[in-house]
Formats: structure tokens, C-alpha cells, sequence
């Protein structure tokens, strides 16, 4: 039990089973194992949670206010919900970066305004690239 408790605290992913089984052995109930860990940090304030295909330790919610406090920053400060808008264009520069806001407003059918690039940039969500080979800088 230690050895998996030790290995997803270590871990900046979720664990997955397929690795726990590696520290423990083929045989080994992971799901009980894990639920003995679950039991014995009850009253902490984190917890074993399943997320991603695998099992990783989280703060509990409730102390979510206590750690804003100690950081400085309010709860929900500093975290921007996106707009429809902002979160397609996000995921498109994603899947396709390198991408120009030419390519985007083809792909969209549509104007993407610098207004909505700026937003994105301003929260450090994008940077900027270097210059498509397409658009020569004018001299």
C-alpha cells in the first residue's frame, strides 16, 4: 500500500494501472488497495481520486478558499471562464498551430478579430509565432 501511495504521490499525471502493477505485482487487487489509501486519508485534506485512466492525489474542495488565501489570489481570481467564441478558436489554434488569423477566419468562415487573439494572448493562452513564410514582412 505504501508503494503505491508513494509512487501517485510522486507521479505529475494520473497513474494508470497498467504501472501500478509494476510496483505491486500482476496479482494484487489495485481497487482494494486503493480503497484502503481512500480510507486512511479521510480526515486529510486531500484524497485519492480516479481521473484520466488512472489515480492521482487532489486537495479537497473545501479547502479551496485556505489555499487562494495563503497564494494571495481570491477563489476564481485569475481564472476566466472562455466564451464560446474564444474556446473554438483555442482548440483550432491548438490543433493546428502553427496557425495564421487568416487560416483561422478561412477555417471559420468568418472574421477572427484581433480583439479575440488579444484576449487569448492577454491570458497566456497563445503566443505569437514567427511569421508565416505565406506573409512576407513589406519592406
Amino acid at each position: 500500500m505504501g508503494r503505491v501511495e508513494a509512487v501517485i504521490f510522486a507521479a505529475s499525471e494520473p497513474v494508470t494501472r497498467s504501472v501500478l502493477a509494476r510496483v505491486v505485482g500482476r496479482n494484487c487487487n489495485i481497487e482494494l488497495i486503493i480503497d484502503d489509501i481512500r480510507a486512511e486519508l479521510a480526515s486529510r485534506p486531500y484524497e485519492l481520486v480516479a481521473v484520466a485512466g488512472g489515480w492521482q492525489h487532489r486537495t479537497k474542495k473545501i479547502f479551496g478558499d485556505a489555499i487562494h488565501a495563503a497564494f494571495g489570489t481570491a477563489a476564481g481570481e485569475g481564472a476566466k471562464e472562455l466564451s464560446q467564441a474564444e474556446a473554438l478558436v483555442l482548440m483550432c489554434i491548438a490543433y493546428f498551430q502553427p496557425i495564421t488569423r487568416g487560416e483561422l477566419s478561412s477555417f471559420f468562415g468568418k472574421e477572427v478579430s484581433r480583439d479575440l487573439i488579444g484576449v487569448l494572448r492577454a491570458q497566456d493562452l497563445i503566443a505569437s509565432g514567427p511569421r508565416s513564410p505565406a506573409r512576407p514582412i513589406p519592406m
